[in-house]
């Protein structure tokens, strides 16, 4: 039990921002701060791993990825692109090759990024994994990606009521885990069937098995694509315990997407 006063002294690093590259989520009132845990959802191929990715590669800040939904070759292929601004194909024509000596310098900067390549992790495995890198490092990570949501093995789920009951107490574990390692704990999720195609903005109410109680912060994300094959990614706070939201989705800040190097750019205009 504690005072308001004690409270100042107990806090630790909880509430602190990340750094992060998204201006025009700063301009909406958006932070992911450490202690909270948030969402990120999207339908298929949209982009909310490389999203993800992005943020994790910013600032060279302690980080741990749990990358069920994409194996080494690609995760490694996309991080080296976004780091050293190369072109994504000759990273992977290299890493084929393994001809990748003039990346090891650059990729060494980021030393306590640490990635897991289970596709099915149980809770125990999550939480091995968090004391390891304590072990090693000495500090939790101050973020902790989980990427998807629904890859986590949380035992036997016989029926759409116990998948959604599942995902509820999921979330309720990594709010707890983020409280107690004061990590923003991300977790990657998807979309109800009508917004899978990714082409329109998707409101709370789009997020897979309505699990939007316990995040403080959810954000989705839909894509533009023009007649060059470009692609746009727009991000809307759909919740935002911090600041603002618009349940809508219609409300969002806008990224182009460099299909080279695999980095996210401010539009400049937030709509």
């Amino acid at each position: 039990m504690y005072s308001l006063a004690q409270s100042v002294d107990i806090r630790g690093a909880a509430g602190e921002p990340l750094p992060h590259p998204f201006k025009g989520l700063s301009r909406l009132e958006v932070e992911f701060l450490r202690g909270t845990f948030s969402l990120v959802v999207a339908g298929p191929g949209t982009g909310k791993s490389l999203f993800a990715l992005n943020l994790a590669l910013h600032g060279n800040i302690p980080a741990l990825y749990f990358s069920a939904d994409s194996g080494a070759a690609t995760q490694l292929s996309r991080a080296t692109a976004i780091i050293a601004g190369s072109d994504v194909k000759e990273v992977k024509h290299r890493l084929l090759e393994d001809d990748f000596e003039d990346y090891a310098e650059v990729l060494g900067k980021r030393w306590w990024v640490r990635f897991v390549y289970e596709a099915r992790p149980t809770l125990a495995d999550l939480e091995v994994t968090i004391a390891a890198y304590f072990e090693v490092f000495g500090c939790y990570p101050h973020l902790i990606v989980i990427d998807n949501i629904t890859n986590i093995d949380v035992g036997g789920v016989g029926d759409a009521e116990s998948f959604t009951f599942s995902l509820e107490g999921l979330c309720e574990y990594l709010a707890e885990m983020a409280r107690e390692t004061r990590a923003h704990v991300l977790a990657l999720h998807h979309v109800t069937g009508e917004h899978s195609d990714g082409m329109n903005p998707i409101p709370l109410s789009g997020v897979k098995g309505k699990i939007g109680r316990v995040p403080s912060l959810i954000l989705t994300i839909h894509k533009e694509i023009d007649g060059m094959d470009g692609r746009v990614l727009h991000v809307s706070p759909v919740k935002n315990r911090e600041g603002f939201e618009d349940s809508s989705g219609q409300t969002f800040a806008s990224y182009d997407f460099n299909k080279a190097n695999m980095r996210l750019t401010d539009v400049d205009l937030a709509f």
